[in-house]
């Protein structure tokens, strides 16, 4: 036992000496230094290592993690949580659900009898709730990393090998990390349109739009997709005169047709304007405002018009910049996407990828699915995605959501179908909430009544749809959801009625 002791004694005195600094910035940097060297000789024993914290990488890293795989997930935000939680899909609901409140308090509590006074916009205080939501999250998120022992890396990940990738500290020191499996996670950017800067302080993405300091007088929404037309929902409740130009000649393309037509035109009583089949040809912001130059997209004579902020909001491209897969040979398509075969491996061996950087819908929840079932795949377990039944979602108000197809997209495929409606002008709780604009539309096969798609535009729709993504999930038919009992007065119960509406009748209409 002394002679025990007088060994450990010997390594404490070697190790104090070690760390003993000459200055105080050498003892940092000797600290330092040990660090990264545990880091890399310790990170040949890592099972996966993944690239980027966003809802993919997070998800995958902690679902790796509790399959007993040593993991480790790489970001270079500082703050986990991806576009998606810090300025994306959280930042923005934070606005929606703030300005939706401040509409209704100016615009709807009299009709209910409630009475205030003058309704102001306090736009700080508005800033400060949506970063209190954010930090309190993605600080979560680290939370969740130490219960399920991720090692979580500050810095940017380059992949230099099937398993190796090098990482830029954001201390400024780099590492080496080692893992038999890497995951690239790194999500999207904003997609850039030819000749328009942007300064994200006139012209702005939608990072820029989430932090405006003040609401602008005109606004103008380059790109009517989900993002465009959810951030023009928030500073055109706040009093902005929102003009969306789209070069398509409809909005929101995936959208079935007859609910797009519906919410357009409810999107335009909220004094929403639109451009469609517009294309912008320049942008100048030199004087106090911005002026945008536009031209028909078939061609035809220029137009001018004028904002205080332009929002370019024309889609997201694949993030896979600096990320070395050039280098490593690693299979892009044509849209710069990665190629994966269907368990999210590359072509390289030990390479995987999912989430925005492959093909499917640009969403944070497709991303996360994508994650779970990467990291069982890993662990040799049977992972799997059901990209039909990934529900999409325009927070909005009302909101849309869908799951399935369209009923353009059934009809290209030639499947004999039928269609269900029901309207919430008939829906006992959106009469009483007074909020019933919209309508629930079921798509089923005309033969068997299994569900193809459900499609609701109404409030709360973001809710009420997973119904409908459960229903597809087991094969339902319309049927099966007409006999099954929903709560009155509920909002789901529209549901109900339009899968009456389409296997037999409905009662309410």
């Amino acid at each position: 036992m002394a002679a025990m002791a007088g060994r450990w004694r010997g390594r404490l005195a070697l190790i104090h000496k070690a760390l003993k600094p000459t200055s105080s910035s050498e003892g940092l940097g000797r600290c330092v230094g040990a660090l990264r060297t545990y880091s890399s000789s310790s990170a040949e024993e890592n099972d996966v290592v993944v690239v980027g914290g966003g809802p993919g990488g997070y998800v995958a890293a902690i679902k790796a993690a509790q399959l007993g795989l040593k993991t480790i997930c790489i970001e270079k935000r500082g703050s986990l949580g991806g576009t998606c939680l810090n300025v994306g899909c959280i930042p923005s609901k934070a606005l929606l659900q703030s300005s939706h409140m401040f509409y209704e308090a100016k615009h709807a509590f009299a009709g209910h009898g409630v009475k205030v006074g003058q309704v102001e916009i306090d736009i700080p205080a508005m800033m400060a709730q949506k970063e209190k939501s954010v930090t309190g999250l993605t600080k979560g998120i680290e939370g969740l990393f130490k219960k399920n022992k991720v090692t979580y890396v500050k810095g940017a990940g380059k992949i230099i090998s099937g398993n190796e990738v090098s990482v830029d500290l954001l201390d400024g020191n780099s590492s080496i990390v080692k893992g038999k499996h890497i995951i690239i996670a790194t999500g999207s950017d904003v997609k850039p349109l030819p000749g328009i800067t942007i300064d994200e302080k006139k012209i702005v993405s939608s990072t820029g739009a989430l932090s405006l300091t003040e609401v602008p007088k005109k606004l103008v929404v380059i790109g009517a997709g989900y993002i465009g037309l959810e951030m023009g929902s928030v500073w055109g409740r706040l009093g902005s005169e929102v003009t969306v130009v789209e070069f398509a000649s409809e909005i929101v393309p995936t959208m079935d047709g007859e609910v797009r037509k519906s919410f357009q035109r409810t999107l335009e009583k909220q004094k929403m304007k639109f451009m469609l089949k517009t294309k912008v040809i320049g942008v100048d912001a030199s004087g106090t405002g911005v002026k945008l130059t536009l031209e028909p997209a078939s061609g035809g004579e220029q137009t001018t018009l004028e904002a205080d902020v332009v929002l370019v909001s024309a889609g997201r491209s694949p993030f896979t910049k600096g990320l070395g897969l050039e280098e490593l040979g690693v299979k892009l398509d044509r849209m710069g996407r990665v190629e994966v075969d269907d368990h999210f491996r590359t072509n390289i061996p030990g390479i995987y990828a999912i989430g925005d950087v492959i093909p499917g819908p640009m969403l944070a929840h497709k991303a996360e699915e994508d994650g779970v079932a990467c990291a069982e795949l890993i662990a040799g377990k049977a992972g799997h995605v059901d990209y039909d039944t990934v529900p999409g979602i325009v927070y909005t108000h009302p909101e849309v959501a869908s799951v399935g197809k369209t009923e353009e997209q059934v009809k290209a495929l030639n499947i004999p179908y039928k269609v269900g409606k029901f309207p919430f002008m008939a829906n006992s709780r959106a009469r009483t909430i007074d909020d019933a604009d919209g309508l629930v539309k079921i798509i089923a096969e005309k033969e068997s009544d299994k569900i193809l798609g459900v499609h609701i535009m109404g409030p709360n729709a973001g809710e009420i749809i997973h119904e409908a993504v459960i229903a597809l999930q087991y094969g339902a038919s319309s049927e099966d959801i007409a006999r099954t009992c929903h709560g009155h007065p509920t909002l789901s119960e529209a549901v109900k009625e339009a899968a009456m509406a389409t296997y037999d009748k409905p009662i309410h209409i």
